[in-house]
């Protein structure tokens, strides 16, 4: 152009990651959401998480779970961003790296996994529960339902369910779909059928109220903190289908869309079922109340019977079908994220290896399913609550990978913030929003943390297990990052934004 002045404008286009072995374009959107909800497992999540929250924030559960849902959809826009710039199955711990350097990605990285394999952990235990209690059901032998209690039948039983879900998981995610679609729609269809069982029970425990949807009526600012963190733990698990992009149709915008279809049917899931049960059985901490301290951990447990009558059995088939199918999608994110750490040269070369015939990181899912297994055992034999003490951890480190993703979000797309009003939204304030209130939790779990009494009460030297796992977990992460630094020189010296792509443009 005659007389044209050149300009250089930074933009950042998509960048695909290839070489890693895996099958791309295996799924498509609809596949992924039901994945995606799998994972999260809404049955699970309401019979383990119903409880804590109620005896936390009283009738509130669907102000809460709102509340819960808007820095989750909030840093959700954050990932979708993040996603179509960088389609790379690591998500968090490639997005971080990119944005602040080696050293943040490790932490993020390792936030991320330890919240993964922990919840697998967790996953087995509520399917343990759950077996024991349907054979109990199915054979009117209610001392079968007492072998979940036993510590060496329960562990026993934890790892055979982890087998079971890891041979799924090596077999790919085509086959492993197509049992999620009955397990999903099973699950969902119990949890409706509840729902209305509940309402139409002729004398309620509590008068429905429209309080409940208000946020302001929570005592203090720390019931409100243990309400989102448990909160935050139900909705948690969406960002799998950013962890298949590779291997979805269209990855770097049909995962973003699967993530934030995934979180918006499960909040409708959660407000549901969540009324129904207030409803039936009020927030107490006696008799069928959510707060008892007997079935907090489990109130399908105490509720089933009464409210479904003879179906009640089919309740824990749900239950614990919505934990064995979440066992296995679960699976998939630390999988694929330790394969791409290994692949970008984080961890040892050995977890990129890649399934001959299944096309899947195989030597990665065997790794999460023996560490999540040996976390059980021990949390198992240690806490007198292990199940709700392990929620509360988790609640610490996703707020603080979630977190530091939605940082690396705003900081990696700075220069193009102001390009556009959407790009001011979805890159800037919607994930620096979500991120500011992640972080504001997990502050506040940290301090209630350290009292001895959160949770289960169970201490160690004066300090809460809450504290001593949540916390402790993202040290050791710190202290493994000290020795991975001189192992791994040459990923640990990169430079952070090596993705972006400068344009030069006539003006």
């Amino acid at each position: 152009m005659n007389g044209a002045a050149k300009t250089s404008k930074l933009s950042t286009t998509p960048v695909t990651e290839t070489g890693k072995g895996l099958t791309a374009g295996q799924i498509g959107l609809f596949t992924a959401i039901v994945i995606g909800v799998s994972t999260i497992a809404p049955s699970y999540v309401v019979a383990s998480t119903l409880g804590p929250t109620a005896e936390a924030v009283g009738t509130h559960l669907p102000a809460i779970f709102i509340v819960g849902f808007i820095p989750m959809f909030l840093v959700a826009l954050g990932y979708r961003e993040l996603n179509r710039a960088m389609p790379d199955n690591g998500t968090t711990f490639t997005w971080v790296w990119r944005a602040f350097g080696p050293r943040a990605g490790w932490m993020g990285g390792w936030g991320m996994l330890a919240a993964n394999i922990i919840v697998l952990s967790n996953l087995a235990g509520v399917a343990v529960d759950f077996f024991y209690l349907f054979l109990a059901q199915l054979t009117g032998n209610d001392s079968l339902a007492e072998l979940a209690a036993n510590p060496w039948i329960n562990v026993a039983t934890c790892l055979v369910f982890m087998l079971g879900a890891t041979w799924v998981s090596v077999r790919g995610l085509h086959a492993a779909s197509l049992v999620q679609y009955l397990l999903v729609g099973f699950q969902v269809v119990l949890l409706v059928w509840f729902s209305i069982a509940a309402f139409s029970k002729a004398a309620p425990a509590v008068d429905f109220s429209f309080e409940w949807f208000n946020p302001m009526g929570i005592d203090s600012f720390s019931a409100m903190a243990i309400g989102l963190s448990l909160s935050i733990f139900a909705f948690w698990g969406w960002d799998v289908c950013l962890s298949m992009n590779e291997e979805t149709k269209n990855g770097e915008r049909t995962s973003g869309l699967a993530a934030g279809f995934t979180a918006v049917i499960v909040l409708g899931i959660y407000l549901l079922t969540s009324v129904a049960a207030t409803v039936y059985a009020g927030v107490g901490d006696t008799g069928l109340g959510l707060a008892n301290p007997e079935s907090i951990g489990n109130v399908f447990a105490a509720l089933a019977g009464p409210v479904m009558g003879p179906a009640a059995i089919l309740l824990s088939l749900a239950t614990l079908a919505s934990c064995a199918a979440s066992l296995q999608s679960t699976m998939i994110s630390p999988a694929r994220s330790m394969l791409a750490m290994g692949h970008h040269g984080a961890l040892p070369q050995a977890f990129t290896r890649i399934h001959p015939k299944f096309g899947t990181p195989a030597f990665s899912t065997i790794v999460a399913a023996v560490i999540s297994t040996g976390f059980y055992a021990l949390m198992r034999f240690v806490s007198t609550n292990v199940l709700n003490d392990t929620i509360l951890a988790l609640g610490m480190m996703i707020c603080f990978y979630y977190g530091i993703t939605a940082f690396a979000c705003v900081w990696y797309f700075r220069h193009t913030l102001f390009a556009s009003a959407r790009n001011f939204f979805t890159r800037g304030l919607a994930p620096l929003l979500g991120g500011i209130a992640l972080v504001a939790v997990f502050g506040q779990t940290i301090v209630d943390s350290l009292d001895p009494a959160y949770g289960s009460g169970t201490e160690i030297g004066g300090m809460g297990l809450v504290f001593l796992v949540g916390a402790g977990i993202l040290l050791l992460g710190a202290v493994f990052l000290i020795g991975a630094r001189k192992r791994r020189e040459s990923f640990y010296t990169s430079k952070p934004e090596t993705r972006y792509v400068k344009v030069e443009e006539n003006a």
